[in-house]
């Protein structure tokens, strides 16, 4: 009997007939193009609404609470389960100072997110953030939700009720090692915490969906990556980016070290770029002078790839998210890129000094996201049934953009192996 391989190359599909004798059978790859597209042919639509409502059955997963810490171990084994089985978790401990009073309480709401209140108004532009982020036209009010009777669903109300609670945090994640360079890494990151009393759907259940959609499809079985690729669910993104502060405190100095010596394993390889995720749905354009925001997607909806003009690694970065632009041109199907300047408020940012880090999400942070765009943030109504498909295809399309580009950057191949046979069998 002759065993056959298929061979795919350049888009071209060989076959090359082997002698029985011929033990063992070797691998056949294809070239990066085709791996590309045949990796982000395998991301679903279907497949990520699935990921992102099963995150919903944990409510806003606010950090702190039963509700985060079960949605943590839910995340886990999902991870294992589609074949990223080299999970591990990150302790550390969130113990935030005592609230201020009215004279100190300035300071304090630039660095807890759960303090910020409500802004509203028409504005003509101003500044925001470092750079300067302009904004023109109306402002619609935005802030945190702290009130549980602004949600109407009883059963999601009960489930949110449970207060956070200083004290030990986890976040989990898995790492694949790559074939030629597993001490060197790409982090591709979202934080899985919300807040606001809803499901906390987009923010930022559509980016933790995201990661574990590329984990499930860079952990196929098929599939090696010459580089490692780590893929991290941080905690406390809403009150501070305390989970992803604390990866860096903890592990920084870790880098590339071989544990133990001559082993070959590294279990903080050395981070060759930085990829967050948060918020990846919503894009319907700015609010009109009532306040209010179109219910449909705009037709010039877009995810947006930002870098800090400001970090010391900023040229770095910036040639990042242009590559990650030019995947997107390549292998998305419905909606274009583009690279704004201002990265804020987001779990790159205390990677942004040390390697190249970048951040998609579905509007300018400061500009659009800080100005009412998206009337869902941090609300009640953050809810997995609020997004429309076309709301959805968006994060699938942000999905396709970071695939595409990680497969390239980690010279990522689909590895043919073929069947079993049995040489004496003619």
């Amino acid at each position: 009997m002759r065993a056959t391989i298929l061979l795919v190359t350049m888009g071209v599909i060989a076959t090359m007939s082997l002698n029985p004798s011929t033990a063992p059978l070797p691998q056949q790859v294809a070239t990066t193009s085709d791996v590309v597209k045949l990796l982000v042919d395998r991301l679903s639509l279907e497949q990520y609404k699935a990921t992102l409502k099963g995150l919903t059955q944990f409510g806003d997963r606010r950090q702190g609470t039963q509700r985060n810490r079960e949605a943590i171990d839910w995340i886990e084994m999902q991870l294992r389960a589609i074949g990223c089985t080299a999970t591990a978790r990150l302790n550390y401990v969130y113990d935030p100072q005592p609230r201020l009073g009215n004279g100190q309480r300035r300071n304090a709401d630039a660095l807890n997110p759960d303090t910020r209140t409500p802004t509203g108004g028409k504005i003509g532009r101003s500044g925001s953030g470092p750079g300067g982020s302009a904004i023109f036209g109306y402002r619609a009010r935005t802030g945190v939700n702290t009130d549980p009777m602004a949600q109407p669903d009883e059963q999601l109300r009960e489930l949110n009720r449970e207060p956070a609670t200083p004290g030990l945090r986890q976040e989990v994640y898995c790492t694949k090692i790559g074939t030629v360079h597993p001490e060197n890494m790409y982090i591709i990151g979202a934080h899985m915490d919300g807040h606001g009393w809803g499901e906390a759907a987009n923010d930022n259940g559509s980016g933790t969906a995201l990661v574990m959609e590329l984990a499930r499809i860079l952990n196929g079985p098929d599939v090696e990556t010459e580089y490692s690729l780590r893929f991290i669910l941080w905690n406390n993104e809403e009150t501070g980016l305390n989970g992803s502060r604390a990866y860096v405190e903890q592990r920084q100095a870790l880098q590339g070290i071989e544990d133990p010596p001559g082993s070959g394993r590294y279990p903080e390889p050395r981070w060759l770029g930085m990829i967050q995720h948060d918020m990846m749905l919503f894009d319907h354009g700015a609010p009109g002078p009532d306040g209010t925001v179109s219910r449909d997607q705009r037709p010039e909806a877009d995810v947006n790839i930002e870098f800090q003009s400001t970090a010391d690694r900023a040229t770095e970065a910036r040639e990042l998210a242009f590559f990650f632009k030019a995947a997107n041109e390549q292998y998305a199907t419905d909606f274009p890129a583009t690279v704004g300047p201002h990265m804020t408020n987001t779990d790159s940012t205390p990677f942004m000094d040390l390697v190249p880090a970048i951040s998609l999400r579905e509007n300018e942070r400061g500009s659009q996201i800080g100005s009412g765009w998206n009337p869902h943030w941090h609300q009640p109504t953050d809810l997995y049934a609020t997004f429309t498909d076309d709301d959805l295809r968006l994060g699938l399309n942000a999905a396709q953009t970071t695939l595409a580009a990680i497969a390239q950057l980690s010279n990522a191949t689909i590895v043919q192996r073929s069947e079993s046979f049995n040489p004496r069998e003619e």
